[in-house]
């Protein structure tokens, strides 16, 4: 259907891909990873218009295939009043309405070959998408994502979340040959998260998804499609199969590299030896075996192993505090606060948080957790109280809100309060910021990067109190799992949202239920229960745990150069690996 060889393409700043090659065919579901800024969206841009591109290689696109896109950042127009039923049958009605004109334009006209052949070409686009089962497709999907509830709704009354299905639907139900969709789980709850699962596994087509999400990753693709380091590897399996592979070569590599950085020692001894003997015997043929010995030394740094795929630089997060406020101090505390948009969201909720406290906001799309944290961040409504001693750092889902998009990165951190450019340079270098790249302008920057430029802002603040606003959406899964370190290690208190339950499972220490316009506190075990009944089968997170412990034991084992032991791991991991 689609296929690159030997693909190259760079912007003036950055070298995004060299001599790639790849492709897709029919019916792949295929995951699209890689690190933030990687280049994930630029090849998306190239697949899908790729005259505006001046790539080198060579990519062939089957004439007939058509591409369907699911946008990463979808805007949703309010002052439309259009129904979702409506919104999403947007072209089989035009079409139907079309044929309806045809139809009367015949019964007058004189020319009705010309008006034969559009009515043709209208069925065969009629047939194109469903023809007559779209409407009965349709409802087929809404039930499938569990929206029906919704068919009769306005668009402009939807949550982001839903409106993000809707989109998919939409897209889906067009029948593309090819359907690329850029993070379409951004933002999207619990259940919207699940229902997006339900249609990736139903769709009979082809896919492209670049997602970080490790739920969507663990359960819905046969393919991946991985960039890294300006280079890409192809992957025909499952996700947990990729990484246990990474994780198997990993070690094969770095045994081997280990022997070879012996036997590189072992040549440097004999070539000092020989460049010794040289200096008082000037024999030509000691002069040219040590020549020999230097191109045979150069020829083993030049094999040494490379693996972009295996060894991924992740970044270094950490959050210090300034002042610890004394355990057990209240640091937030919300009494009787209330919330409405258009209506009530939020009435007369109450909590607080201590000063140690990590805790998640959980709740639909649309139900008043943003408004809630801003509110706190702004501490200007009498019904929120915060302690003295706190300083409050905020991270913001809406990136705009807390970066400057004219800003080079430079400027952005002088704003913030450094020093100066070296002050901001050593710090931005453990987020991966190095180089060239800290003169860039914010708006260039991927949403990955972004975000993870509000985190360099956050831990530069030195905060005791941090205020997230889905603080993983758009990080890849590297940057997740050093976050999520960096918040266990973490010694203020955090108020998180967040529909990434990996997150929320492995830092926090219990949750907020936002219900019925009403907060409930919940304890990690019944949050567990409650999205095993939704999620998973029964010990699945459990599973997920033991398996983490078990790669982490096996990163110790590599550390110590202890591969035997490693590769007894691997088999353990691997039994954990059948139970996903």
């Amino acid at each position: 259907m689609i296929k690159a060889d030997g693909l190259s393409f760079s912007f003036p700043h950055k070298e995004l891909y060299k001599n790639v090659s790849f492709t897709f065919e029919e019916k792949q579901h295929c995951a699209f990873i890689g690190t933030s800024g990687s280049g994930k969206s630029t090849l998306i841009d190239i697949l899908m218009d790729p005259d505006r591109y001046l790539f080198e290689g060579k990519l062939d696109i089957d004439p007939t295939c058509r591409i369907g896109h699911v946008s990463q950042f979808s805007l949703l127009d309010k002052t439309k009043k259009t129904t979702v039923v409506e919104y999403i049958g947007e072209a089989y009605y035009k079409l139907h309405q079309e044929i309806t004109a045809i139809c009367a334009e015949m019964e007058t006209t004189s020319d009705m070959e010309s008006l034969l052949e559009k009515y043709q070409l209208a069925l065969d686009a009629l047939e194109a998408i469903g023809g007559d089962d779209y409407e009965s497709n349709m409802l087929k999907q809404l039930n499938l994502a569990n929206l029906m509830r919704l068919k009769d709704h306005r668009v402009s009354d939807l949550s982001g979340g839903e409106f993000k299905l809707i989109q998919v639907i939409k897209e889906m139900l067009s029948r593309p040959d090819f359907l690329i969709m850029d993070e379409p789980d951004v933002f999207l709850d619990f259940d919207n998260l699940n229902a997006l699962k339900n249609l990736i596994n139903a769709h009979k087509g082809t896919l492209l998804v670049v997602t970080h999400n490790r739920y969507l990753l663990n359960h819905c693709f046969n393919k991946i499609l991985h960039l890294e380091n300006m280079e890409i590897q192809e992957f025909d399996g499952r996700y947990i199969e990729y990484n246990f592979s990474l994780l198997q070569t990993k070690i094969e590599l770095q045994e081997l590299a280990i022997a070879e950085e012996e036997e590189i020692e072992r040549y440097d001894k004999i070539i000092d030896n020989l460049r010794e003997i040289a200096t008082y015997n000037a024999d030509a043929s000691r002069g040219r075996a040590l020549k020999a010995r230097v191109r045979f030394q150069e020829r083993l740094e030049a094999r040494r192993i490379k693996a972009p795929f295996v060894d991924i630089k992740q970044p270094t997060i950490h959050f210090d505090v300034d002042h610890v406020i004394e355990e057990d101090s209240t640091v937030i505390q919300v009494s009787n606060y209330s919330a409405a948009y258009e209506e009530l969201v939020l009435d007369k909720v109450s909590f607080e948080i201590k000063s140690t406290d990590k805790v998640a906001i959980i709740g639909p799309n649309g139900t008043g957790k943003t408004t809630l944290l801003r509110a706190i961040f702004n501490n200007k409504e009498d019904s929120i109280a915060i302690h003295a001693d706190v300083k409050m750092a905020y991270l913001s889902q809406n990136q705009g809100e807390m970066l400057q998009d004219s800003h080079t990165i430079l400027e952005e951190f002088m704003e913030a309060g450094f020093n100066t450019y070296d002050d901001v340079r050593k710090h931005l270098t453990s987020y991966g910021f190095e180089g060239e790249i800290v003169h860039q302008r914010i708006e260039a920057l991927s949403g990955g990067e972004r975000n993870l430029l509000q985190l360099a802002k956050v831990s530069a603040s030195r905060a005791n109190v941090l205020l997230l606003d889905e603080p993983t959406s758009h990080l890849d899964t590297y940057t997740q799992i050093a976050l999520e370190q960096a918040i266990q290690d973490y010694q203020g208190a955090i108020l998180m949202i967040s529909h990434d339950f990996y997150s929320v499972v492995n830092g926090m220490d219990y949750v907020l239920i936002i219900e019925d316009k009403t907060i409930r506190k919940m304890s990690m075990r019944k949050f567990r229960q409650m999205i095993y009944a939704s999620h998973f089968d029964q010990d699945y997170l459990a599973t997920e745990q033991t398996k983490k412990a078990v790669e982490m034991k096996i990163e110790l084992a590599l550390k110590d150069r202890n591969f035997e032991g490693a590769k007894a791991l691997v088999d353990e991991l691997e039994a954990l690996i059948k139970l996903l």
